[in-house]
Order: C-alpha cells, then structure tokens, then sequence
C-alpha cells in the first residue's frame, strides 16, 4: 500500500532538495512542511521528539514512523524503482557516491554556500572560506575526472547518486565555486536538468541572496 509521506524540509537546502526532486520524479504523492533550520525550528521540543538530531530532511510515514539522513531517504525512496537498480555491485558502487557526498563534497561545497549567505558579513566563519574552496574543488576534480568518462554517478542511467550530487553542485557558485574548471560535471548539470520532472531548487531567501550576490 502507497502511504502518504510527510516531508519537513528548508527548502533552501540542498539536502531537503533531494528528496523534492526524487519525489517529483517518481510521482509520488506528499505533503511538504516548510521547517526553517536557519532560526531554530528543528530545535523546538515538537521536532526533538520526532528527530532527536535536530536536523532537516527528516519525513514521516501516514503511521507515525520517521526516517532521517537524506541520503538513506533516497535509498528507500527508490527501491524497487530504476533510480537505484543493478546487481549488489552496482548499488554499492552507488552507495559509494552517496557517502563520497556526505563526507567529501557537501561539507564543504554546501557550508561555503551557507557562510557566504546564511552569517553575517562580519562572521568570523568567512575565515574559513579558502579551505572550504580548497577541499571542495578537490572534491569537484573527482567527479571532472570520473564524468571524462561516464555520463552519470549511478550507473548507466540517472538516478539517485545523481540527484544527491546534483544539488549542491548546482548552486556551487554561491559558494564561490567556479565551475567553468569543470566542463564535464557542467555538461552532466545540464543532463540533470533535462531529465523528466526536473524540478529545480527554489531560490534563497532575499537576504541570504543578496549576501550570495556580494564579493567575498
């Protein structure tokens, strides 16, 4: 039976996103609430005692079950489904992507993104800006070099390890990222965005954008 499926998401995040678009994708029926990490929302006792970790994505079940971790979301998402399909090899080298994500490439091209827009001007966490540049271009150099040769991260088609990839690639320029370094990963961008439903990630908050638009 199809249940209905609850998301709590910043719609600003990269993370969250990735479940909008896999939704949207599948066509797959759910409800959205907008929860605001920026100012504390995950923090109140209501969402404590669902997600004790505090965070965003988190979804619930019609039942009353919860599940966190965005990547581990996909994973459930599209089971059973061509956006993670293959042998046990293949899933696992998707997994291997979806971990690559976390550990290597999001904190590092996301919390760029979120120091420029999301902290005040005079923050002293714009120090760290170059080394976040510095790992998160290594991190953008892996997927150049395995994109030289294969037209997506799941596989031989799109799927999962894609959308996970994608969404905070996307809007790396925001974090002051230059991604012209990088034809391959720009001509997969585009692949993404021409696949069907593509759903694109709604803009910042104004003032977070007009941060987003300043120099460092």
């Amino acid at each position: 039976m199809t249940r209905m499926i609850t998301v709590y998401g910043y719609s600003s995040s990269g993370n969250c996103h990735k479940l909008r678009l896999l939704l949207t994708q599948l066509e797959r029926e759910f409800k959205w609430v907008e929860v605001d990490s920026t100012v504390g929302e995950t923090r109140t006792p209501e969402y404590l005692a669902k997600n004790p970790n505090g965070k965003v994505p988190m979804i619930e079940l019609d039942d009353g079950r919860v599940m966190t971790e965005s990547n581990a979301i996909l994973c459930w998402l599209a089971e059973g489904t061509p956006y993670w399909g293959g042998d046990a090899w293949q899933r696992a080298q998707v997994l291997s992507w979806l971990f690559f994500e976390q550990y290597s490439h999001e904190p590092y091209i996301a919390v760029a993104r979120f120091v420029r827009g999301w902290t005040p001007l005079d923050s002293p966490r714009r120090a760290t800006l170059p080394q976040l540049r510095e790992r998160g271009n290594q991190a953008l150099a892996v997927m150049e070099q395995h994109l030289k040769s294969n037209e997506w991260f799941n596989g031989e088609a799109y799927g999962i390890a894609d959308i996970a990839l994608f969404a905070y690639t996307d809007v790396a320029g925001e974090g002051g990222f230059d991604l012209s370094a990088y034809p391959a990963v720009q001509a997969w961008l585009e692949r993404v965005r021409q696949t069907p439903r593509f759903l694109a990630m709604p803009s910042p908050p104004v003032e977070a954008a007009s941060r987003l638009a300043l120099p460092d």
